[in-house]
């Protein structure tokens, strides 16, 4: 039987003032049958050092549990390799790890990070939890299984007690981000945007000039939401019906970028192409158009470009977040389809090359539309998005 839940997975950092790396690090790693392990890691201290043991951290504990070692020899090997700082007397590295395992149940492991937050039916919910000691760490352990909507809310010590002098701020603990994140989860963020507003909250705290590290990883499960975009006609022209034949069999809302493409579309259904020259003052993206049967209808390499340029931002800093969500205009509307509402996106892409793009005067070339098909391929995959591209 198909599992109709699916990862959504959001995580951003804020770095301690002055320093230019992250001692923070997330990293994602899938198997072969589509479970997905999440580590979260905190290196001591910040700067460089702290990066360094960080991502080794976060990147054994994925690479050797998504080859199939299990977690108690995962936790083992990294708890023996990792000293204890003989100054302060705690682990040079701590670490959230969030195992998927087909969507189904969720295995958490805890060390020494504060304890992450789960959410459901828009209330937190006090999940069990083991402990027990491995190479004389204590180690939280718990096995969950998943429903719909559940959210899990990871982070590291900097997000805790943020504020923005040297002392603690003990108005800002564990449980007040619990109850913050509960009532924004009864909102309908995704996952990024609700990281986003955990740290936001914190650099706020912190005044702009964090104490610490701070970083969340957000997991929230959702029911999965096929989309299907159509970027370029075929380099075949007699490839054009198959292409829409398999096209608009597809599941989920339909895309179709370029006007070419969407004549193409017209043509195939029998239905009239109907331009929106309805343009807001000051507007750099085109129109869109409507087509019976079509979600949306944009123009193409320059809409798909800003879709890109959203789409890396998206996975940084997020600062276009209110610019793309708000907007009404083909790549917002297609950021805010890919970005918030889909989970399972099959592109199909043709490779007819278009003559406009061989303008020496125009900063494009005639690969460009292959460039930004693969690189937004690849930012939705970072997104958790299960992503398939099609050539014709």
């Amino acid at each position: 039987m198909r599992n109709e839940l699916c990862a959504e997975i959001g995580y951003r950092s804020i770095y301690h003032a002055g320093e230019q790396l992250c001692g923070d690090h997330v990293d994602i790693a899938e198997q072969e049958d589509g479970s997905l392990v999440i580590v979260l890691a905190d290196g001591l201290g910040s700067g460089v050092k702290a990066s360094i043991l960080s991502t080794l951290t976060s990147k054994i504990i994925s690479t050797m549990m998504a080859a199939g070692l299990s977690i108690e020899e995962c936790v083992s090997t990294i708890a023996a390799t990792l000293p204890v700082c003989s100054e302060r007397g705690v682990a040079y590295s701590t670490f959230t790890i969030i195992h998927l395992i087909r969507n189904q149940v969720a295995e958490v492991i805890q060390y020494d990070n504060p304890m992450m937050i789960m959410i459901r039916d828009g209330e937190i919910f006090d999940y069990p939890k083991k402990e027990h000691m491995i190479e004389d760490k204590k180690i939280i352990s718990s096995t969950i299984r998943l429903q719909e909507n559940d959210i899990f809310i990871a982070m590291s010590d900097g997000c805790p007690y943020a504020g923005s002098e040297a002392e603690l701020n003990y108005d800002w603990k564990l449980e007040d981000i619990a109850e913050f994140m509960a009532q924004m989860s009864m909102v309908g963020y995704t996952a990024k945007g609700l990281c986003s507003l955990l740290i936001d909250e914190c650099d706020r705290l912190y005044n702009g000039e964090p104490g610490d590290d701070a970083t969340a990883c957000v997991v929230k499960m959702r029911e999965r939401v096929p989309m299907n975009l159509l970027f370029g006609p075929p380099s075949d022209r007699d490839d054009c019906n198959r292409m829409m034949r398999l096209f608009f069999s597809k599941r989920g809302k339909h895309i179709i970028s370029g006007g070419t493409t969407a004549s193409i579309a017209a043509d195939w259904l029998h239905k009239p192409l109907v331009q929106d020259n309805d343009i807001p003052r000051g507007a750099d993206i085109p129109p869109i158009a409507s087509l019976e049967g079509v979600d949306l209808v944009t123009e193409g390499v320059l809409t798909m470009s800003r879709v890109l340029t959203n789409a890396q931002d998206y996975l940084d800093k997020n600062e276009l977040y209110d610019s793309w969500n708000l907007g009404h205009d083909g790549a917002s509307l297609i950021c805010q389809m890919l970005f918030q509402e889909a989970t399972d996106i099959d592109f199909f892409v043709g490779r007819a090359m278009n003559p406009a793009h061989q303008n020496p005067d125009l900063p494009l070339n005639y690969n460009i539309k292959m460039t930004i098909a693969k690189d937004l391929a690849e930012c939705l995959k970072k997104m958790g998005k299960q992503v398939r591209v099609n050539y014709f």
